[in-house]
């Protein structure tokens, strides 16, 4: 399967941040479109250029000089302090975002991130159109604006975002990299630092495609382990993965449409018991512990009843949730012809933060050798190769 990775690089953060949130508060200026300035504590010696606006770029402010020299190089530039609680929220913010399209993001600094995209595309979704899409929807909804690289490799990717900036998007597939890549000079490359520079010119190296098509054995010899890397990236083969956190779930829960209307509480209690087991199954994959139960109906008429149910004892365990989840479905239930049965848990705890009670052990621990079997054999041959007595007669899948 061909690899699918965005790099995303909001266009100078901390100034670009600052600055909206300054007119989101009522602020009438905006600092991108003036020359300005983030600066440290003068006053504490951190008097210091942390993010600079493209226009105080122009008049030769650096970054990390001190703010005296950016006076000199242009008075009238606006100095204002940033601040990390407002790069925080907005760099969560994206992060939520990105959630929506995978589960596998990395957060490679406060104001970039690495998105696998393998495996979540639609068979007719592009991943360029799915850039663009997140490239406008961060514009719209915040006010500032990302580049995005797009590229079946994940140094690739990083690189073709740090192409023509800002609010960009660039390619750079493997296929590409001959093309776009190899004629840049070297000190252009990922992880290429100024004093790696004139070590790798005497080596007759100027340009990145010197750098692919070097000697890989010199390279070694000369650099040890960094010189294999830059090679490796050089020719678009890093193979590195996103290195993301899996996110703990707030909840769990399946929901099924039945294929013909059902006005029998007993058949919806076998449907109730195949959710169940499949909820369970997953809370447990999570190793993470349930307080609530929501049981959900919709009639014929799409007209949705829930009620929920907070448990006297956290569990994991299929027969409590279960017997709550039944409970709920009888308070429910008033004669309807039935669409949607769902069940969801909530008040989800980590295990490993939680201790159970000894008083949660002996009613609870053949119950749990039982789900414990049965998730063995779900694993080895599939979710649905075992079931309760209740539910052999229904095979329900999720939805």
């Amino acid at each position: 399967m061909e690899r699918k990775f965005l790099h995303i690089d909001v266009n100078n953060a901390f100034l670009s941040w600052t600055a909206v949130e300054r007119l989101k508060n009522g602020d009438k200026l905006d600092l991108r479109t003036i020359p300005s300035v983030i600066g440290g504590d003068e006053s504490k010696r951190r008097g210091i250029v942390v993010a600079k606006s493209n226009i105080a770029k122009k008049f030769g402010i650096k970054t990390a000089e001190p703010l005296y020299m950016a006076r000199r190089k242009c008075p009238s530039v606006v100095v204002v302090h940033g601040d990390y609680d407002v790069y925080k929220r907005y760099s969560d913010e994206l992060y939520k975002i990105f959630l929506t399209y995978t589960e596998k993001v990395e957060r490679f600094s406060i104001d970039e991130c690495f998105l696998d995209l393998t495996g979540y595309l639609k068979p007719n979704e592009d991943l360029v159109k799915i850039g663009i899409e997140i490239k406008e929807k961060i514009k719209k909804k915040f006010g500032f604006t990302v580049n995005v690289g797009v590229s079946d490799d994940k140094i690739l990717a990083k690189i073709a975002s740090d192409f023509e900036k800002p609010d960009k998007l660039h390619t750079l597939f493997k296929s590409e990299i001959e093309e776009k890549l190899w004629n840049l000079p070297v000190s252009e490359m990922f992880m290429v630092g100024k004093k790696s520079i004139p070590k790798l010119n005497r080596l007759g190296i100027k340009t990145i495609g010197d750098l692919a098509n070097f000697d890989k054995s010199l390279l070694i010899k000369n650099f040890g382990k960094y010189g294999y890397m830059i090679w490796k990236y050089a020719n678009g083969n890093s193979n590195e993965e996103v290195n993301y956190i899996k996110e703990k779930p707030k909840g769990i829960g399946n929901s099924y449409t039945l294929p013909y209307d059902v006005g029998n509480i007993s058949e919806l209690e076998v449907i109730l018991a195949q959710l169940v087991e499949k909820v369970a199954y997953r809370l447990r994959k999570e190793d993470m512990y349930a307080t609530v139960v929501n049981v959900q109906l919709k009639n014929n008429n799409f007209k949705v009843f829930s009620h929920q149910k907070k448990l006297d004892v956290r569990t994991d365990t299929t027969k409590d949730i279960l017997k709550a989840a039944k409970e709920l479905l009888n308070e429910l239930y008033n004669g309807d012809f039935i669409r949607l049965v769902g069940v969801r848990v909530d008040g989800l705890v980590e295990k490993k933060e939680m201790q159970l009670s000894i008083f949660d052990m002996p009613e609870n621990s053949k119950n749990k050798k039982i789900d414990e079997a049965m998730d063995r054999l779900r694993e080895k041959f599939g979710e649905d190769i075992v079931g309760r007595a209740i539910d052999i007669k229904s095979n329900i899948d999720d939805k």
